[in-house]
């Protein structure tokens, strides 16, 4: 079985389009090779699976983990989502700068986001499931964020007024953030 891996703009962040085999039945797919993922450059052990299910114009991000880092394969198993990467390490050139893609049951795409971005999503559909494996488990404690809206990274959501969570709204910018709470190394 074949499965395209491409990097994005931003180094690191990779799209995947697994193949899809379709007759009378349904569909059979692979959401995770090990071999395959590792050939393409994503060699990350995954340790955590985690669903989201939400309705639309909920947007959840952007988020980041600082002392327990994950790397995040993402996918929609119903709906459909935009997902959006964000380069937040300290001194590297891709800092502040984003990429984004459409993720649908329907397209069976796959995002992965790899330690050193914050990460967000906004649902495009009536609802959506949205499976993510990460590279590390979660640390409560250890959770931050960026304003979803800031205007110097200037993502382009397909909403304008999304569904957030109380915290969520109150993340503060990046360039409010300071550098102690940024990751530091940077990876390209």
């Amino acid at each position: 079985m074949d499965v395209n891996i491409k990097q994005l703009d931003l180094p690191g962040v990779y799209i995947i389009e697994p193949a899809c085999f379709k007759d009378l039945r349904g569909f059979f797919l692979e959401t995770f090779h090990q071999q395959k993922y590792e050939a393409a450059g994503i060699d990350r052990t995954f340790v955590q699976d985690n669903q989201s299910h939400s309705k639309k114009g909920v947007l959840r991000g952007l988020h980041y983990q600082l002392k327990h880092p994950q790397g995040k394969l993402i996918y929609a198993v119903t709906g459909a989502i935009f997902d959006v990467a964000v380069g937040i390490r300290a001194g590297s050139p891709t800092f502040g700068k984003w990429t984004g893609a459409e993720l649908s049951a329907d397209n069976k795409r796959q995002i992965y986001v790899p330690e050193g971005f914050a990460h967000g999503f906004v649902v495009l559909s009536e609802s959506a499931d949205v499976i993510y494996k990460c590279t590390d488990l979660y640390a409560p404690g250890d959770e931050y964020g960026i304003l979803w809206s800031d205007t110097e990274i200037g993502i382009n959501w397909p909403v304008e007024t999304p569904i957030l969570s109380p915290k969520d709204l109150e993340n503060p910018r990046l360039k409010e953030i300071p550098q102690k709470y940024l990751p530091g190394s940077p990876m390209d």
